[in-house]
């Protein structure tokens, strides 16, 4: 089933094996893309990947960077730098999607604004260390509580980035409100603590994070994808779980499908364990119960074994995505199909993620020529 081929949206693709978006801190100091992403994201295209989410891109130049040499989709030179990664994936025959997000109070590394100023639902700020990976040091900043006209800045950054996108040649954009950053904050309880209309049940918390998608679904044309990724779990705090269990799951997955998500992406830390309670469904299992008719389903988490990818797709998900094992083995997918999956290789954190998160030489194609820098 995995080398079906599938849908998402008006996307048709020859497998059901994309490739997970992933931090990596490797744009120039102003946000631009560069040849070695563009090399990095075609490698895989090359090795089957059927469709490509970009690591998450910033939106606008105030509050919405999360890391230092982070790529933006906020200035005409970004969505420049973009368009070499763009036909660098198209000339591989594959689509690639850029991920939109704005980082939130789990931000590490804003040049955009003076000091350690981040935005985020409520002044309540991630209870963790930030991330040397990912430049950081020391504990994260107390956020500044989004006023309604930063929250209308902050749409208006996502509809804005999303036509960028467009410009710059992407097949759509997937809306980050997973992991922990800005909007999904909304979605949880303890770090969403407002008492107007953003703030308390399920259904007030997923308003700001609807709003966002259905401004973007209005605003790009029809052929262009939209989807949305969501967890319960952060990057600061791989236990948090909505108190609400499955009906906060219920109410979030319906309202975004509903508002112009054509795909809803879930991730956890294993795609096929249970989620909610010892005999509940996955996230990605309540999203196939919930999400409105005709929308993509695609699962995250933990795939990389080919028996568990499969097995994920056999409980509903109409895709999955691979981050590790698609780091580890650039090749997944056509090694997979071709009978090779017993020589895969394990993903090594040291390989990938030290001393930084930057993409390195040894993942580039080896034929690449220093000319071409």
């Amino acid at each position: 089933m995995l080398f079906d081929s599938t849908s998402v949206g008006p996307l048709s693709l020859d497998n059901r094996v994309a490739l997970a978006p992933m931090t990596r801190v490797s744009a120039t100091a102003d946000g631009r893309a560069t040849r070695e992403m563009a090399d990095y994201y075609a490698k895989f295209a090359d090795g089957g990947f059927s469709m490509l989410v970009t690591e998450g891109t910033y939106t606008d130049d105030a509050y919405s960077q999360g890391y230092l040499n982070q790529p933006g989709l906020a200035t005409d030179e970004q969505v420049a730098a973009w368009e070499r990664v763009t036909d660098a994936v198209h000339d591989a025959g594959e689509p690639i999607v850029a991920q939109l997000m704005h980082g939130g109070a789990q931000t590490q590394g804003n040049p955009h604004v003076d000091g350690d100023v981040t935005l985020a639902p409520s002044d309540v700020g991630p209870d963790a260390e930030k991330t040397q990976a990912y430049g950081g040091t020391g504990e994260f900043a107390e956020p500044k509580a989004a006023t309604e006209d930063d929250l209308d800045a902050v749409r208006e950054g996502f509809v804005d980035a999303a036509e960028n996108a467009g410009a710059a040649g992407f097949d759509g954009v997937e809306i980050h409100a997973a992991n922990g950053y800005l909007l999904n904050e909304f979605l949880a309880a303890d770090m969403n603590q407002r008492d107007d209309e953003y703030g308390g049940s399920p259904a007030e918390r997923v308003r700001f994070p609807e709003s966002v998608v259905s401004a973007v679904a209005d605003a790009v044309p029809d052929d262009f994808v939209v989807g949305v990724r969501i967890s319960q779990t952060r990057v600061t705090n791989d236990e948090y779980a909505w108190p609400e269990g499955e009906d906060a799951a219920a109410v979030f997955f319906e309202r975004l499908s509903a508002a112009g998500a054509e795909y809803v992406h879930t991730t956890e830390a294993d795609a096929t364990s249970p989620t909610f309670g010892d005999d509940g469904p996955t996230l990605a299992e309540a999203a196939v119960e919930y999400v409105t008719d005709g929308t993509t389903v695609v699962a995250n988490g933990g795939l990389g074994d080919p028996d568990a990818a499969e097995r994920a797709i056999e409980n509903g998900a109409d895709l999955v995505t691979l981050a590790t094992g698609a780091l580890a083995n650039p090749d997944w997918p056509a090694r997979v199909r071709d009978g090779d999956g017993e020589s895969l290789a394990a993903f090594d954190p040291a390989e990938f993620l030290v001393p930084t998160a930057s993409i390195s030489r040894h993942e580039l194609p080896s034929e690449r020529s220093p000319a071409d820098d």
